[in-house]
């Protein structure tokens, strides 16, 4: 796998001609206007292509870095340090390309016997503290598998920009400080890019040394700290280093058939039997963490044709780790290869090819007794404990993200729960969680409602069912008092047996802490 048509190092001057021109998301969008912004989110690049006929200096970035089509040099030259561009790999000449993938509309921007069109995409990207970042990935594929496939790209070591997949997954990592961080599997480097934000130190790995060289121009085109890039698969690139604080992934989880030679595309198919690869990454990562250290990850798994996946996953998990598992979506064995085989784009390929490609996914899920596949998130936090904590569920409803904060949040819960007593529980202080609102059920007019729910308004936006006690402890939590002092006042209130009902108090406080509507103040 060669990296000798990626660009090389030295992007300070190009960055600084990409924000004078206000080629941001925010500049973006303006320029575009909304609906074809959001085109270009769904890998439609027409409209985008219409909107920047006037060629001023953010439709002349567009075209070259988003919507792939050739620049005359000369308008180029207004906008960007050409030279130092085409010398160091950013920009190449197109002399004689006509039209640049997008028929006529591309011919009139470009078809001159001098036009450039860009190396490698440059995707502007927000970051958390609004940052102005730049994702670097192979030409086309700023916008992940989808514009990859519309691209008809070849190629097997192909990076991808940032997609669905990523975007989750920057969503899902606590962002409290940490020492050393690792990215498995880096690909554009968007993982690695968030991490500097809050990791002293941050190691990225991949398989591919393209997407290493790639991760490297993200990093130094967005102004990022730099960070240690190491080629190899899983953990081999950092088998002698010192354990890590926090590990994020998104591998290549793809649960495909095997291919002759070696993965078809490497961003996606990790070259392992069935989910091995993500098994892998969840058995070895305590060896990998320091103690406190967590792990999020996005993974596919199987559900087998006989026994539930619960189990399986739950075999997976090392010793000495809370662990939480969400799957967010299962698919029949025919729903997931069509979603991947249209990713690679072989629906556009030859209708026998396609075929003898579909029949071979369904032919290997087949022989293993596969029935069909989860996907979804896995999280662990290295609690060395011979009590830890494990919840896999089934979460297929909206969630607000960020989660970062919910993720930290569980895992600090899990070491509440397990370390507290029902005394040491009623003896503690608790608060209500932002955004929670109570909604009461009932035929209208009736003097009590037949239901009171709980409802978050963030996180995993959870209803949790209450009577009117739980309603009213949950409403009283404020943090100032104990939760026993708040179970007593209650019971007066109500004129109920005040030992009676702490009986029942402790079930009901873990209860409103493990589902997340209270968080400890003490």
């Amino acid at each position: 796998m060669s990296t000798s048509d990626l660009p090389a190092p030295g992007g300070a001057p190009l960055r600084e001609a990409l924000l004078a021109a206000d080629f941001t998301p925010d500049g973006l969008l303006e320029r575009l206007g909304a609906p074809a912004y959001a085109a270009l989110a769904r890998g439609e690049t027409v409209p985008a292509l219409r909107a920047t006929r006037d060629g001023d200096a953010v439709a002349v970035l567009a075209r070259l870095f988003l919507l792939r089509a050739p620049v005359p040099a000369k308008r180029a030259a207004e906008v960007l340090p050409l030279e130092a561009a085409l010398e160091a790999g950013w920009l190449r000449r197109a002399s004689g390309d006509t039209n640049g993938g997008h028929g006529g509309e591309a011919a009139n921007d470009g078809g001159t016997p001098d036009a450039v069109r860009a190396a490698v995409d440059i995707r502007p990207w927000s970051g958390p503290g609004g940052e102005d970042w730049f994702i670097v990935s192979d030409a086309g594929h700023a916008l992940g598998g989808r514009a990859g496939a519309a691209a008809g790209s070849s190629r097997s070591d192909v990076v991808l920009g940032v997609g669905g997949a990523s975007t989750t997954l920057t969503h899902l990592i606590p962002d409290a400080p940490v020492g050393r961080a690792l990215d498995v599997g880096t690909g554009c480097g968007v993982q690695a890019l968030h991490l500097t934000r809050h990791a002293s130190a941050v190691t990225a790995t991949d398989t591919n040394p393209r997407a290493l060289r790639t991760a490297a121009l993200t990093l130094e085109l967005s102004a990022a700290p730099t960070a240690g890039f190491h080629e190899g698969s899983l953990y081999e690139p950092v088998a002698g280093d010192e354990p890590f604080d926090l590990i994020v992934s998104n591998p290549p989880f793809v649960i495909s058939p095997p291919e002759p030679g070696g993965p078809r595309l490497v961003y996606r198919d990790g070259g392992m039997a069935g989910d091995e690869l993500c098994r892998s990454l969840v058995r070895g990562a305590a060896d990998r963490l320091a103690p406190g250290g967590t792990l999020v990850m996005l993974a596919n798994w199987e559900h087998p044709v006989d026994g539930d996946w619960r189990e399986r996953l739950a075999g997976w998990l090392p010793p000495g780790c809370d662990a939480w598992v969400v799957q967010r979506e299962e698919q029949d064995v025919t729903e997931y290869a069509e979603l991947w085989l249209r990713d690679a784009g072989d629906h556009r390929d030859d209708p026998a090819r396609y075929a003898a490609r579909y029949d071979a996914w369904l032919e290997n899920f087949e022989a293993r007794g596969v029935r069909g596949v989860g996907l979804g998130w896995i999280m662990l936090r290295r609690s060395d404990t011979d009590r830890p904590s494990v919840l896999l569920e089934e979460w297929a409803h909206a969630v607000r993200q960020p989660l970062g904060p919910t993720v930290a949040g569980h895992f600090d819960l899990c070491g509440v729960l397990r370390e507290r007593d029902d005394e040491r529980l009623l003896a503690g202080r608790y608060r209500l969680v932002d955004e929670v609102v109570q909604e009461q059920i009932g035929l209208p007019g009736a003097e009590h409602p037949e239901h009171v729910v709980l409802r978050q308004h963030s996180g995993m936006m959870r209803a949790l069912t209450v009577d009117t006690v739980g309603a009213g402890f949950a409403g009283a939590c404020d943090g100032t008092l104990a939760a026993g002092v708040i179970g007593d006042a209650i019971a007066q209130l109500l004129g109920d047996d005040p030992a009676e009902l702490r009986s029942r108090l402790p079930e009901l406080l873990r209860e409103l802490l493990e589902q997340g509507f209270l968080r400890p103040v003490d």
